[in-house]
């Protein structure tokens, strides 16, 4: 139970960080904890990962909305795709060995956090009003549908990539874009979670409890603290976050 207690309180609170700094999914830090330090089945430890997503990035969300970095409107045609096809991942998801499933996200994170940190975003909301409302909404439909594909699959990714194609395609500033993300994270992970646990079955109770909480603790002081950053202090210290926890990840994760 002391081992239960410890790793899960460092994987809720490397979760909680990446999702209240960047919309990340509680995977990319929960799912390789729990399997390699408690045993857990790569399947169930991401349905646990995907649970305490939900309670993180709405509360996360609602921390963002509060500040006015909440894009509603535009994330609803993602929202739709990325839904219908998280239940499509996490099925397919259920027909792969277990091997495929527990190291997208580790690479993914690291990746995104050096960006963070050499390739700044810089785009501010009056870029964002400039583009075409048809071209935009093909672009989120797209999006959605590889975005939620990944999520139901690996559980990971779905939050990572989102931001990168909020940012990076669709010209949405860095707040905004973590806000929208997490809002869309708060309904794609309900979705995974159930659709995990429909087919893997319930997971252990103490270890989703705990996970769940800290997560959302965790979340709730990165999201605080990111909406009273600046633009370039929010830059710097999510592509640090993702940096420090892509690197800690690849390591318990290979040697």
């Amino acid at each position: 139970m002391l081992l239960t207690l410890i790793v899960c309180f460092f994987a809720g609170m490397g979760a909680g960080l990446g999702t209240g700094f960047a919309g990340m999914s509680a995977a990319a830090v929960i799912s390789p904890m729990l399997i390699t330090f408690l045993h857990m089945d790569p399947y169930l430890a991401v349905g646990i990962a995907l649970a305490s997503d939900v309670l993180a990035s709405a509360a996360s969300a609602y921390t963002y909305g509060k500040n006015k970095n909440l894009d509603i409107r535009g994330g609803l045609v993602m929202m739709a795709a990325v839904l219908v096809f998280t239940m499509v991942g996490s099925w397919a998801a259920s027909l792969m060995p277990s091997q495929t499933m527990d190291g997208f996200s580790l690479f993914m994170t690291l990746f995104l956090g050096l960006k963070f940190i050499v390739l700044p975003v810089t785009t501010t909301k009056e870029k964002r009003a400039g583009l075409s409302p048809l071209v935009s909404t093909l672009q989120s439909l797209g999006c959605g549908v590889v975005i939620g594909f990944i999520c139901g699959f690996v559980g990971a990714g779905g939050g990572l990539m989102m931001l990168l194609i909020l940012t990076s395609v669709l010209g949405y500033e860095l707040k905004t874009a973590v806000g929208t993300s997490v809002f869309i994270m708060t309904f794609t992970a309900l979705t995974g979670a159930v659709s995990h646990f429909a087919i893997g079955g319930a997971p252990d109770a103490l270890a989703l409890a705990l996970c769940m909480l800290f997560t959302l603790v965790w979340a709730l002081i990165a999201a605080r603290f990111a909406n009273r950053a600046s633009p370039v202090v929010l830059n710097r210290a999510t592509g640090a976050v993702l940096t420090v926890l892509g690197v800690i990840m690849i390591v318990v994760h290979y040697l």
